[in-house]
């Protein structure tokens, strides 16, 4: 695409979404653009990791948008959803049902998704482990980032509870620390999701094999606070949107495994809503 197509291309998405963003958040229309964002990540990761993957593709949003965007993140997700429901972060990339969570509790507003995504949970096993099928897990240890991680956590658990395999749940800190635990032996199967699977180094990775996945949901939302003017939503939104179409964006986007980003409608988020779910007590 030329750069001339790409600036029409990113005048248009902004024109388009102006309107539906200054529906969502009109409590802010009149707001002077604010010149950075704090951008929270959920931390499924380590803060090293998150940031080798999400800064230089922060930054080259920042470029774009002409709206600095500051990496943020928690050493727990427990603590990220500390943060998300005092609205610490100005953006943040979060899981479906911190979406669902903390867009009722602390105003945040989904503007975007992974392009061409559907999340599950996956349980993965050390590759030379005798589990064939999650009926085998009865009574072992299964090992998950934190109670409220979507994927990773709840969906498996579901998964075990509609069968009534009986498991001992243990939460740890992050995937990356889910898949280690397997990987060395030190715990029988672990919940993670197949982008962070695709992760760990070759050693962890090669080690692991995934016994079962769970249904497929709407993924993770990128989200704005309703303090957060609908025309800088917009055009951060235009930026992220314009990373697929060119190579610059498809390679940063390549660590993450994303395609790209695609505008979302609040109501994406239902089937989460529909599995009524009530963790962290909103």
């Amino acid at each position: 695409m030329s750069a001339c197509l790409q600036n029409i291309v990113r005048h248009i998405v902004v024109g388009t979404l102006l309107g539906w963003l200054g529906a969502s958040f009109p409590a802010v229309a009149q707001q002077t653009a604010p010149k950075s964002l704090t951008f929270g990540i959920v931390p499924q990761q380590s803060a090293s990791r998150l940031v080798e993957t999400w800064g230089p593709l922060l930054a080259e949003i920042s470029r774009r948008s002409g709206v600095t965007l500051i990496f943020r993140t928690a050493p727990t997700i427990p603590v990220f959803e500390e943060r998300l429901g005092k609205a610490d972060y100005d953006l943040a990339y979060m899981n479906p049902y911190h979406y669902v969570v903390f867009h009722k509790a602390s105003s945040y507003q989904a503007f975007a998704k992974e392009q061409d995504r559907k999340i599950k949970g996956i349980l993965v096993v050390k590759k030379d482990s005798p589990y064939r099928k999650p009926a085998d897990l009865a009574g072992k240890v299964v090992v998950f980032p934190a109670p409220a991680a979507f994927a990773a956590s709840i969906l498996p658990q579901a998964e075990f509870s509609r069968l009534k395999i009986a498991i001992k749940a243990k939460f740890v800190a992050s995937h990356d620390s889910v898949y280690r635990a397997v990987a060395s032996g030190l715990q029988d199967a672990g919940g993670g999701i197949q982008r962070t699977f695709e992760a760990p180094p070759p050693a962890i990775r090669n080690a692991l094999r995934v016994l079962a996945e769970t249904p497929a949901y709407t993924p993770h939302a990128v989200a704005a606070h309703s303090r957060v003017p609908p025309e800088t939503v917009a055009r951060v939104f235009a930026a992220m949107a314009s990373l697929a179409g060119d190579a610059t964006g498809q390679r940063l986007l390549a660590p993450l495994s994303f395609k790209g980003f695609t505008t979302v409608r609040d109501a994406d988020w239902n089937d989460i809503r529909a599995l009524n779910i009530d963790l962290l007590g909103h």
